[in-house]
């Protein structure tokens, strides 16, 4: 990521929201969105509440073929921000579940959002440019050499797996890198 730094103009700077998960906060995550997709989509069925929830969350997964990827330490999400750290107008707030969250929305929508549109690209290039991919669902989602990655870029091997760790009291007591 310090390169990708490098690659922005002087008055950006890089602002990280997430990175590593453990298993008991990725399935957290899936719960409380898929909670949060049933109060906006009342009339939805099962089916559809479950395809709508992996859209914006990762099923909490550590199977090898289907990874989540914030389970490796190979996934983050971050936006463009100012010299103080002051998140900028990407045109949706992040983890917001709306097709404007999408890293091309405001390409095929110009006039909304010049300014969004313009954060994103620089975002979207400075972080590709040193190697991660986007899950192009999410602006602020960019994978480095995990499986995720490896789709993506038709890559024959990713390099990060699954890391378990054990907690208790809430703090990490174990980490087991697979």
């Amino acid at each position: 990521m310090q390169h990708a730094l490098t690659l922005l103009p002087k008055e950006y700077s890089l602002l990280l929201y997430d990175g590593y998960r453990p298993f008991q906060v990725q399935q957290y995550l899936f719960n409380y969105f898929s909670l949060q997709l049933a109060r906006i989509m009342p009339h939805a069925t099962e089916l559809e509440l479950l395809q709508a929830t992996k859209k914006y969350v990762a099923m909490p997964r550590a199977d090898a073929a289907h990874l989540a990827p914030h389970l490796t330490g190979g996934a983050i999400d971050l936006t463009l921000a100012d010299r103080q750290g002051k998140a900028l107008d990407l045109g949706s707030a992040f983890d917001e579940m709306n097709e404007k969250s999408a890293t091309r929305y405001f390409e095929h929508n110009l006039n909304e959002n010049p300014e969004a549109c313009q954060h994103r690209r620089l975002l979207y290039n400075c972080m590709t440019q040193v190697g991660f991919s986007n899950y192009g669902e999410e602006w602020w989602h960019y994978d480095f050499h995990n499986m995720a990655w490896a789709r993506r870029v038709q890559a024959k091997i990713a390099c990060y797996g699954a890391i378990q760790v054990t907690i208790h009291d809430h703090e990490i007591k174990e980490i087991r890198y697979q």
